[in-house]
């Protein structure tokens, strides 16, 4: 009999979780750790949703790593900063739920699963004008790690995104990105360079792929390790069709695969992780601000984040919580145009805040600080773009810039720029007025603001919009720019350079509606028995803000971990 009319075979578990990032896996080896059978599928053919594709951060105040290095905050203060930074959309249940679950989540895996982390103890939060704002403590990423450790599970594992390595050499954020910044400048750190682009070398040539694993990847690579451990069933290729639901309890799903649908059912009931809707085009159409066709917008997360477990929990009596600030977390992105006639996308997270840089609308005047976040950045643009025109900015910096720090994926010295110039993705110009020509911007409004924010970045102040004024921007900068500032320097020595950017994302912040247990919940605000939403697939617990790096990852994880032990515990 053929795999087509073949009858739909079945799984019986306790707990099966749909989507494969970080929240899934997470309540995956949760629920597995305290004695779950469970059983995770994956739409895509690799496991790893946009975490695969994410720097990895994770934003947990109070965690053990921060404990570890003497770092003691007031639990109250980062609730302080995220009452005064989400005003009216501070949801005190879930987010004394995440507050108080997130060092637990951090030390649960930690103390019992491959999932080992380094702390991001020197970044402070966004916002540091606003009270409650931390400046250390607040961040953990997953450790590097050796993907020699995964065997054959490494293979089912989505590689980093091409745009955000170099020849699929993924750098971690940190200390080692700061090295490649800077090779040209330190002695040790073009040591270090040298050393990891030799080990990458190395094992392009024996596995054919990354082997050092930063970021994203080892976050995922962790969390796989530590399901496959704990004998969590992973069956890739696999899209959830619809939810099974008994008496208005989800008991599981049907799920099709390359040999017909499986019917797998769940007894402890079904998380939903699959990834938001960042690639869905109409929901973006009707949701996201100017955003007439939904094409106009450049998301990050894979394809396959979609909107399927949206969907599915709307079939279960789940409600869209579109009432976030913003539908989306914003990222300045820019297209990448490859040789192969691809096209790819670019977050513009690193560059913003080094010396010698600005962004200008279109009609070439700036428009925020560039040195603050990256939702900031985008918020702005969209709010304030020339109605009736197509929204996007230019970051512009001149010819030093662009050989020391990059602009986009236009590495930095020694890779030659040439090619970009050539593609299109960059816009040159032997003077500035030359350089506004080119982006289709008026010349001499271009040259006013060059020349006035050089006025003040040679004396280190941008009073115009307080560049490098908080420990955000600071941190941003280059410590090793000699001037005041350091994240401000004259735009002076041509050829200069322009990148068009446009508005994407890292995923969505609207999402079903749950409470502090994960739970999915209905218009009358009841649970959905058996139905858990997770990541981006439950409505941002920010409420559509930014407060702080890490705060997708972060509640990502402490809510997989949540909705974990509370499948395992009962309802």
């Amino acid at each position: 009999m053929s795999s087509s009319t073949q009858q739909p075979r079945g799984i019986d578990c306790d707990l099966l979780v749909i989507g494969s990032g970080a929240s899934g896996l997470a309540a995956a080896v949760t629920a597995a750790f305290h004695g779950l059978k469970v059983v995770v599928v994956e739409k895509a053919p690799v496991f790893g949703g946009a975490t695969a594709w994410s720097g990895g951060w994770m934003w947990t105040p109070g965690n053990p790593l921060a404990k570890r290095a003497g770092i003691h905050e007031d639990p109250q203060q980062p609730r302080t900063y995220l009452k005064n930074e989400l005003g009216d959309r501070y949801d005190a249940a879930r987010v004394d739920a995440f507050l108080d679950n997130a060092p637990e989540m951090v030390a649960f895996f930690e103390q019992n699963t491959a999932l080992q982390f380094a702390d991001g103890n020197a970044i402070p939060d966004v916002h540091g004008k606003v009270a409650g704002a931390g400046t250390e403590g607040h961040q953990v990423i997953a450790a590097p790690y050796d993907a020699r450790e995964l065997g054959a599970l490494n293979k089912r594992l989505r590689k980093t995104m091409r745009e955000t390595s170099f020849l699929g050499m993924p750098i971690m954020a940190g200390a080692d990105l700061g090295a490649f910044l800077s090779m040209t400048r330190s002695p040790k750190s073009f040591l270090h360079v040298t050393k990891r682009f030799l080990r990458h070398l190395r094992d392009l040539a024996f596995h054919g792929r990354a082997m050092h694993l930063v970021n994203g990847v080892a976050l995922v690579a962790r969390l796989a390790k530590s399901a496959d451990d704990l004998k969590v069933q992973m069956i890739e290729s696999a899209p959830a069709k619809r939810l099974l639901m008994e008496d208005g309890v989800v008991r599981g799903a049907v799920v099709t695969t390359p040999d017909g649908d499986i019917e797998i059912r769940a007894a402890k009931g079904v998380v939903l992780a699959a990834g938001g809707f960042p690639n869905d085009i109409a929901r973006r159409k009707a949701l996201f601000p100017r955003t007439p066709t939904g094409q106009e917008h450049l998301a990050l997360p894979p394809e396959s984040c979609s909107g399927d477990g949206i969907t599915l929990g709307e079939s279960a009596g789940g409600m869209l919580d579109t009432s976030v600030a913003s539908p989306a977390a914003w990222a300045p992105v820019s297209r990448v145009p490859h040789p192969d006639g691809s096209t790819g996308h670019f977050p513009h997270i690193i560059e913003r805040g080094k010396p010698g840089l600005i962004g200008v609308l279109s009609n070439g005047q700036r428009f925020v600080n560039e040195a603050d976040g990256y939702y900031d950045y985008v918020a702005a643009m969209v709010a304030q773009a020339p109605q009736g025109e197509e929204v996007h900015s230019w970051l512009v910096c001149d010819h030093r810039f662009q050989r020391l720090y990059g602009l986009g994926y236009a590495r930095p010295f020694p890779v030659p720029v040439g090619r970009f110039v050539r593609n299109g993705y960059l816009k040159r110009g032997a003077t500035i007025e030359e350089l506004a020509t080119a982006c289709g911007i008026p010349p001499a409004a271009l040259a006013a603001t060059v020349q006035r924010f050089n006025e003040n970045a040679r004396q280190g102040t941008d009073p115009d919009f307080g560049r490098g004024s908080t420990p955000y921007n600071r941190k941003m900068g280059d410590p090793l720019h000699k001037g005041p500032n350091p994240c401000v320097a004259p735009i002076e020595q041509g050829p200069f350079y322009a990148v068009k950017v446009l508005p994407g994302s890292f995923g969505t912040f609207a999402g079903l509606k749950t409470n502090e247990h994960a739970q999915v919940v209905g218009a009358e605000g009841q649970p959905i028995v058996g139905l858990y939403a997770v990541g981006t697939d439950m409505a941002s617990v920010m409420g559509g803000f930014y407060p702080s790096g890490g705060i997708n990852l972060g509640p990502a994880m402490t809510f997989g971990f949540i909705a974990g032990r509370h499948a395992a515990r009962g309802w």
